[in-house]
């Protein structure tokens, strides 16, 4: 987060120079901090309202999915998280907080209502282990830098757009100010596409790590592979989720192929099955 708020800082600072207005490092900076805020202690309550999730008690229907969640929160020596649902009939599912004793899990009623007991279970424990792992707060991280640096980029934008108090060449440095706002517009441009593929490649890398430590919390990895098969054949669009929170999920819930694997926010199933298959061959 120190690291984050220097990028932060140093970007504003170039911006306010090139525009000779200080302002903007003022505006950088509260934007920086305030979002930083609120990701963190809120991101869960935020991240759940949007995709209108809404927590279940531990009583009939959902009893055999609290005990589940029990069982394995047990065997993970993990606290349990708190058992949201989403009425949708697209199977997927997804976790977020920002440590394990903040913990929430959501799951579509599609997921609950397509999957067997014991891919189910995979898909439980593959959301305990991004608890466990912290993943949800390393990606709220991630998540932050991303939308501060395309908010700032579409404020340097603008501001250039609508021909922003730029500093006069006789003010000195009219070459120094000439590259400044070449690089200033390039790092505007760059910097959220930049920002955007770090975002996926860590989404990634975690799903992996995800498949991995929860197929030996269950100890049976045909489970969770069988369950990435029926999840990511569903037909089923699910409607509450968009590009914001797309990278939460067990499999990406938007539907139609990629232009490029660069830009997914989640590994080839494929893939993630073939792994998941030859941890059984082991």
């Amino acid at each position: 987060m120190g690291l984050f708020l220097i990028f932060v800082i140093g970007l504003g600072y170039l911006l306010s120079y090139i525009f000779d207005n200080y302002f903007i490092l003022v505006i950088a900076v509260l934007i920086a901090v305030i979002q930083s805020l609120v990701s963190y202690y809120y991101s869960d309550s935020i991240t759940l309202a949007i995709s209108q999730a809404k927590e279940v008690p531990r009583e009939e229907p959902f009893l055999e999915l609290h005990r589940l969640v029990e069982n394995l929160s047990i065997t993970a020596g993990l606290p349990k998280p708190r058992i949201y649902v989403i009425d949708d009939s697209a199977p997927n599912a997804f976790a977020t907080g920002r440590d394990p004793k903040h913990a929430a899990i959501a799951v579509t009623t599609g997921l609950l209502d397509k999957l067997d007991k014991v891919e189910l279970e995979g898909v439980i424990a593959h959301e305990l282990s991004h608890d466990g792992n912290y993943d949800i707060r390393l990606m709220t991280i991630v998540v932050v830098l991303v939308g501060v640096v395309a908010l700032l980029s579409d404020f340097f934008l603008r501001y250039l757009w609508f021909g922003g108090g730029r500093r006069r060449d006789g003010d000195g440095g009219g070459q120094l100010q000439l590259i400044l706002l070449i690089v200033g517009i390039a790092m505007a441009i760059l910097a959220p596409l930049a920002a955007t593929l770090i975002q996926l490649s860590i989404s990634r890398k975690r799903e992996y790590l995800a498949d991995a430590s929860g197929a030996l919390l269950t100890r049976y990895p045909e489970g969770l592979a069988s369950a990435l098969e029926k999840i990511s054949k569903d037909p089923e669009k699910l409607e509450v989720a968009n590009r914001a929170t797309a990278h939460l999920y067990i499999e990406s819930p938007i539907k139609g192929k990629n232009v490029s694997s660069l830009f997914s926010t989640h590994p080839p199933v494929e893939d993630r099955i073939k792994r998941l298959r030859a941890m059984i061959s082991k």
